[in-house]
């Protein structure tokens, strides 16, 4: 671990004079050079250490991020009574801004998105989608590929507000043909029910054959009953939306209770998966650019 410098990195103590040192004012130039470049803190430090400066004079240290951010941040390279000028303001006001203007636009989700984002998935591939900093989604699936046409976080918080809106006012868009017990006999469950007719049909009965065998034939039913729960969330859909009235503003809690997915698809389109199957889209028209949307639901 590098130990903490009495002296800012750039100078030196010489005969109890504090003066510039020479490498060091060599590293400081090119980290606000580089900086302002373009380059990343972490590449920054990398190559400062690929070119063997040390961060501290007395010990092989390893640069790190942290430290190009000390120094970019350092106003004494600015000049003092005790420590010389090595900067000029113009490149360390010009590094600083850039360095404030980037913290000020790292993506700050708010909570509703952050929600929608754990809910949000690819309509082709059913990967999470990836939220760009501009507020725009794509699909970052290898096989998948980036979407053509752009979904912001405008267009599918709207879409997913129209299809929750078209839902509370039609009910029967959330209605499916499932059934809660499903019984589809198979060709050994009718040859096992053929068997025990015939056994019934013997003059001489053996009565422990009969038993055994009506209760193969039970067990076999029953393995061909299917259950499905999809009638109860039906159920339970209703009356989450039951009397409630068209919103404004998207209810996460609502949606959470309601939805299991959000999908966006490559070609604009906005579904949403209800707990129950039931999935309803929201027709959406293609832009390339920042796409735009209308109000239409199926």
């Amino acid at each position: 671990m590098a130990k903490n410098r009495r002296i800012p990195f750039g100078y030196q103590m010489i005969n109890g004079e504090i003066t510039t040192h020479p490498r060091e004012v060599y590293a400081v130039s090119k980290i606000f050079a580089e900086y302002l470049k373009g380059r990343s803190l972490l590449d920054i430090s990398k190559e400062l250490q690929a070119e063997g400066i040390p961060y501290h004079p007395c010990e092989d240290s390893t640069w790190n991020k942290n430290m190009i951010k000390r120094i970019l941040e350092n106003e004494k390279y600015l000049g003092t009574e005790i420590y010389p000028q090595i900067i000029s303001p113009d490149i360390f006001h010009r590094a600083n801004n850039k360095k404030l203007k980037k913290a000020t636009n790292i993506c700050i989700v708010p909570d509703e998105l952050k929600e929608i984002r754990n809910m949000t998935i690819c309509a082709e591939c059913r990967k999470r989608l990836f939220r760009n900093q501009n507020g725009t989604w794509t699909c970052k699936t290898y096989r998948c590929g980036a979407f053509e046409f752009k979904a912001t976080d405008q267009m599918i918080l709207s879409a997913v507000l129209n299809m929750l809106n078209s839902a509370i006012a039609n009910p029967s868009l959330l209605d499916t043909d499932s059934e809660m017990s499903v019984y589809t006999p198979d060709g050994e469950v009718l040859k096992q029910n053929n068997e025990v007719s015939r056994l019934m049909d013997n003059p001489e009965i053996d009565y422990d054959r009969v038993k055994c065998a009506i209760l193969q034939l039970a067990q076999m039913k029953y393995d061909c009953c299917t259950y499905s729960d999809i009638p109860q969330k039906t159920e339970l859909l209703k009356k989450q939306l039951l009397d409630k009235k068209q919103q404004n503003t998207l209810d996460i809690e609502l949606l959470k209770k309601c939805a299991e997915y959000i999908t966006v698809s490559h070609n604009a389109t906005i579904g949403l998966e209800l707990i129950n199957g039931v999935k309803l889209n929201n027709i959406t028209e293609r832009s390339k650019e920042i796409g735009s949307y209308d109000d239409t639901c199926d």
